[in-house]
């Protein structure tokens, strides 16, 4: 990968001539406008690290300027055949040879330049509070994982400066230079949301829709469900690539209560096996009551996303510490249980302890999230098995594949077909009145709203749902030929994008944004001043028109 620096003869030379106030530059452009001058750097190389932090699946307690008055011209120029130059010519250049071939091998801008010039807008200097606000706006969060050695280098480089406040060029540098590849995709708009702005400004919009609902009502039959307000709603969702925004009561915990299901299901799926798994679970949905203690044909609860499923999984995940050192021990029927061990004891695992698997169900049942901590749970699921936040694989592909398809399919209690066909996305409601909505390959969205219809869904969470695949094209078959009727947040600028989603190294990324055209297009040497033969330059004209 590259890094670059100013070769010090140009640098001096520069600094002894151009002495005059730097143009401004447009907001929209990118590359560097403040000074007249080429631009050579040698290659070092540059650690991205990402900082990863394994995410437990099933225990998560939570997160214009003024116009140019002339065009700026910037040079930037890689050499061809470098290693064949005399030995005088290196001298001239004024420093070791090894050096200077590493110089000469191809200059291109560093990306930790190219960031600033972006923030800084023409400006010498910028405040912090600038370039963190500019980051919540492209989605990413001070507090994501994989910017913790930028966020905490700035907070320590910022007890040094003299206003505490500002950071110039090599300051700013120094800041981002750990998680420079994030942060350029994050302010290049290749996430996967790329105007991310606009969009959750829909999503606020179909929040305060489904806000006006009334009806429906808070489920009683569990004592500590029955405290909730009915006036509480709220929506978190997060991104494959990590981008958040939560609107209404996103910080109050409340129990997963079904929505653990497709969770522990997939855990079982990692752990053992989509074969093992189904030796004692359908796949079918029941057409019955979610809670009904019934058998399919095969003498096996029809699926995991039923209660009788539900538990039957359960007894399938390895549990390295007791049931009552997880959570509290639970309280639950001793005529339901009873009912349940003589009808089903024949689907558990030959020597299942039912007392265990029953506690531990219910705990799991108990487990309490937040809006925000629970759309990183769903985006896990989106994303394949990795955590967007913090990149780490949580889930075999195959697990995850498995339980989209039976979310899908058996999800939503009884309106499991209907929401099947009006919303076309995998999702999990629970009677605590949460649903976790999963959008594959893009986000992961959850919903809490008390208030419950007949079939035990959220009433306010399932108009947001009909709402979203009316605004946009999410449902999973709006994207057959043809069909272009709804607003696709994946298309920049109208356009659909043609570079591929995910990660990116850095010399990839620093080369399609310096050499992009129009920006920048190929000139003779003479024309840029150049006397080798064996140099390519190239040159950027017009910035900030």
């Amino acid at each position: 990968m590259l890094h670059f620096r100013v070769s010090t003869i140009l640098k001096e030379s520069f600094e002894a001539t151009l002495k005059r106030p730097f143009p401004a530059v447009y907001q929209k452009s990118w590359l560097p406008t403040r000074r007249r001058r080429c631009c050579c750097f040698s290659t070092v190389s540059c650690d991205a690290r990402l900082v990863s932090s394994r995410l437990n699946v099933l225990h998560i307690a939570s997160l214009r300027t003024a116009p140019c008055a002339t065009p700026a011209r910037l040079y930037c120029v890689k050499t061809e055949g470098a290693a064949a130059e005399s030995d005088e010519h290196v001298r001239k250049e004024g420093s070791g040879g090894e050096e200077n071939e590493k110089k000469n091998a191809g200059i291109l801008p560093s990306l930790e330049d190219l960031l600033f010039y972006t923030v800084a807008e023409g400006q010498e200097k910028i405040p912090a509070h600038k370039f963190l606000t500019a980051l919540k706006a492209t989605g990413l969060r001070t507090g994501d994982p994989r910017l913790k050695e930028c966020m905490d280098t700035l907070k320590d480089t910022l007890k040094k400066t003299a206003d505490g406040v500002t950071l110039d060029r090599h300051l700013f540098k120094k800041c981002v230079q750990s998680n420079i590849v994030l942060l350029t995709q994050a302010f290049r708009k290749k996430f996967v949301i790329p105007d991310f702005q606009s969009f959750t400004s829909h999503i606020d919009e179909l929040y305060e829709n489904a806000k006006n609902l009334s009806g429906g009502q808070v489920a009683d039959y569990i004592p500590q469900l029955a405290k909730f307000s009915p006036d509480l709603w709220a929506v978190s969702l997060c991104t494959v690539d990590g981008q958040r925004h939560t609107v209404g009561d996103t910080k109050v915990p409340f129990c997963l209560q079904s929505c653990v299901k497709p969770l522990k299901y997939a855990v079982a799926v990692n752990d053992h096996g989509t074969q093992y798994v189904h030796s004692f679970i359908g796949k079918e949905p029941s057409g019955l009551r979610f809670n009904k203690l019934f058998l399919n044909e095969d003498d096996k609860p029809h699926n995991p996303m039923v209660n009788a499923g539900a538990i039957v999984c359960t007894s399938l995940l390895k549990v390295k510490e007791k049931a009552e050192d997880i959570v509290p021990k639970c309280v639950f029927s001793c005529t339901y249980c009873s009912c349940l061990i003589s009808v089903f004891l024949q689907c558990f695992p030959e020597g299942t302890d039912m007392t265990s698997v029953l506690d531990l169900y219910f705990q799991l049942c108990s487990i309490e999230v937040t809006c925000e901590s629970a759309s990183v749970m769903a985006a896990t699921l989106a994303n394949g098995g990795i955590c967007p936040i913090t990149g780490e694989r949580v889930l075999t592909p195959e697990a995850v594949r498995n339980t989209l398809s039976l979310m899908h399919s058996c999800g939503m209690y009884d309106f499991s077909g209907q929401f099947a066909f009006h919303v076309g996305l995998p999702a999990k409601s629970g009677v605590s009145g949460g649903i976790l909505l999963v959008v594959p390959n893009v986000m992961g969205i959850v919903c809490w709203s008390p208030p419950l219809d007949k079939l035990g869904n959220s009433v306010r969470g399932i108009q947001f749902c009909l709402d979203l695949v009316e605004l946009f094209n999410f449902h999973n078959y709006d994207n057959l030929r043809h069909f272009a009727k709804k607003h696709d947040p994946r298309r920049e600028g109208g356009d659909q994008r043609q570079h591929t989603y995910g990660p990116m190294d850095y010399e990839s990324l620093q080369q399609e944004l310096a050499l992009k055209a129009p920006l920048w297009k190929k000139v003779s040497p003479t024309e840029s001043n150049q006397d080798s033969l064996t140099t390519v330059v190239y040159r950027m004209d017009k910035v900030g028109e």
